[in-house]
């Protein structure tokens, strides 16, 4: 088993299915124990904001809000750089936890030994 997943989530309310696979494999591997960094893009990164999460539903699917508290009590919750600068939201725009970094940190994290990264 790896000792990390990283997981990169494209999809939001555009892709709900897609979107809430991504944050059910996350939290359910932090509450296995697994060491997780889930980052946001694409249309995902709205959910880095308070309330947004709140607003998405998926009927059969745990509330997404509840799946974000999961990642961010055990896990590294990040927000992609050129994704928020898009949105324009910055550092004192999202929830509490969440980190805003690039490229280099998720390909770093991707590669680095005993990652499996999997993207949505």
């Amino acid at each position: 088993m790896a000792k990390k997943l990283v997981i990169k989530v494209t999809a939001g309310v555009d892709a709900p299915e897609r979107c809430s696979q991504a944050f059910t494999v996350a939290a359910v591997a932090v509450a296995s124990g697994v060491e997780v960094s889930m980052w946001l893009t694409g249309e995902s990164a709205w959910f880095a904001l308070p309330g947004r999460a709140a607003e998405f539903e998926l009927p059969h699917a745990a509330p997404l809000p509840d799946l974000v508290d999961s990642i961010l009590a055990g896990g590294t919750l990040t927000l992609c750089t050129q994704c928020a600068a898009r949105r324009d939201i910055g550092e004192k725009d999202v929830i509490e936890g969440v980190r805003i970094a690039g490229a280099q940190v998720f390909v770093q994290e991707a590669m680095a030994d005993g990652a499996q990264a999997l993207v949505y």
